[in-house]
């Protein structure tokens, strides 16, 4: 009795281990560390993530750097990141037949029958979907997982975005801070001019006050800019999942993006390579895949097992089989009977299905329709920084220069080179501005078309 007991028992054991252990890859997932610009090539698991090492950020930091942090700290892309890990784990869950059940029954009353009192009843059955199932089942957690590693990607170049944009900020508001304090130096030798010139009776008064009334305006503006430091650094420190008030270094000067890019190219790759796109397209798969299964619901599951009754000693020696213990194959099956039930689930899929296509063309509308409009902003910011960076500053700076000549030779009053000053400062910051638009919108740009818009990339 204890002999058989023993071996069933291990035979059920080890049919459960069949059937609900996987493959040490479903075990062990391994997933792709966020890379810079391009979809990573080493895969890493969850807890090599974790003890990534994050780049130092100090005086000699370039944007390279910024974004290598954002990529392993930012908390946003952390959350994603562990979205598609819970993801591809469904899959395994998805692809595993259910757990087999084992029973066992106790005779309570001792029933007496020719070949021995009945003790003990065990029993082990397997149920099996019906043919195609698992595999729809799977090929949708698949789809759906696919779809959680796009939205990892969309969601990496969206943190690149924002990292671009906070440090083109943050960059210009030093290069603004710098252009002021240049002026007010200009301002401060221009009021000296005058007192000199008031003193020797050559200006009047209203000059000095002039240039004491522009040092004002501008050491406000001085100020302010300087103020203005603290949101933007916090801008950027937030990017970087980082405290908002951590210290952050003076940021390198960014040159204009030159990019010449035209809107068949943008609306081609953000079609191709877009990774919300790409991701809806899988949702759609999905939807698909949860159609086949709920047709499938119309076909029964079925259930093959043994069972196994202890018996007691035999009452009647002399009879063949008397106190065997009988052995039994068993077969189940569900009967699917409720058809207008599995038909409303079936067209309640094949109505995600539409919806996810529907949400699809709606998505690829408005990403085509925002990709024109930083286009256009791209090329007209990039127009400006020509502008202003090959005419107007230089040309600005040689009226300086000459109101400056003519003003200590009496030819000109002290407003025209006040005048020539204010341009100056207005054409130069409107140049710093462009060359922060072109970043920005650079950046946007490669968020929508779903990479980096190198230099080799466009002549390849």
């Amino acid at each position: 009795m204890d002999f058989k007991f023993y071996c069933l028992l291990l035979v059920s054991l080890f049919s459960i281990l069949l059937t609900g252990c996987s493959s040490v890859a479903d075990r062990q997932p391994v997933y792709e560390r966020p890379a810079l610009h391009e979809m990573p090539k080493r895969a890493i698991t969850s807890t090599e993530y974790e003890r990534a090492e994050l780049p130092p950020l100090d005086k000699d930091s370039t944007l390279a750097d910024y974004l290598k942090y954002a990529a392993l700290n930012n908390a946003g892309l952390r959350t994603t990141f562990e979205k598609w890990k819970a993801a591809l784990l469904q899959v395994a869950q998805a692809k595993a037949l259910p757990d087999p059940q084992f029973t066992y029954s106790y005779f309570i009353e001792e029933v007496e029958t020719r070949v021995g009192p009945q003790e003990h009843r065990f029993a082990i059955m397997q149920k099996f979907p019906w043919l195609g199932k698992i595999e729809a089942r799977t090929d949708a957690a698949a789809a759906a997982a696919r779809a959680a590693r796009k939205r990892y990607e969309a969601e990496k170049l969206k943190v690149f975005r924002q990292v671009k944009d906070a440090y083109a900020e943050y960059a210009y508001l030093a290069r603004a801070t710098d252009i002021a304090r240049q002026n007010l130096q200009l301002i401060e030798h221009f009021e000296q001019v005058a007192r000199a010139k008031y003193r020797a009776a050559i200006a009047t008064h209203p000059d000095v006050i002039r240039a004491q009334l522009e040092l004002a305006k501008l050491q406000d503006i001085v100020e302010s800019l300087e103020e203005l430091n603290k949101p933007i650094a916090a801008r950027l420190n937030a990017a970087l999942n980082r405290s908002v008030d951590a210290p952050l270094a003076a940021p390198t000067r960014l040159e204009p993006s030159r990019a010449k890019i035209g809107h068949e190219q943008i609306a081609a790759m953000l079609k191709s390579q877009n990774p919300e796109l790409a991701a809806l397209n899988f949702d759609i798969e999905s939807a698909e895949r949860k159609v086949d299964l709920a047709k499938k619901r119309f076909w029964p599951d079925v259930g093959a097992g043994i069972s196994w009754i202890e018996t007691g000693s035999a009452f009647a020696p002399g009879v063949r089989d008397s106190g065997k213990d009988p052995v039994m194959l068993t077969f189940s099956m569900n009967l699917p009977l409720w058809h207008d039930s599995y038909a409303a689930a079936r067209h309640q899929a094949e109505a995600l299905v539409r919806m996810q296509t529907h949400r699809r063309k709606e998505t690829e509308n408005s990403l085509l329709t925002r990709a024109e409009e930083v286009l256009y902003e791209y090329q007209d910011s990039g127009r400006k920084v020509g502008l202003y960076g090959n005419t107007l500053v230089p040309k600005s700076e040689e009226l300086l220069r000459a109101a400056e000549t003519a003003y200590q030779a009496a030819a000109v009053d002290f407003l025209s080179l006040i005048d020539a000053q204010r341009t100056l400062l207005k054409y130069q910051l409107e140049y710093e501005k462009s060359v922060r638009d072109t970043i920005q919108k650079l950046a946007e740009l490669e968020m929508l078309a779903g990479g980096e818009l190198s230099e080799a990339k466009r002549e390849r």
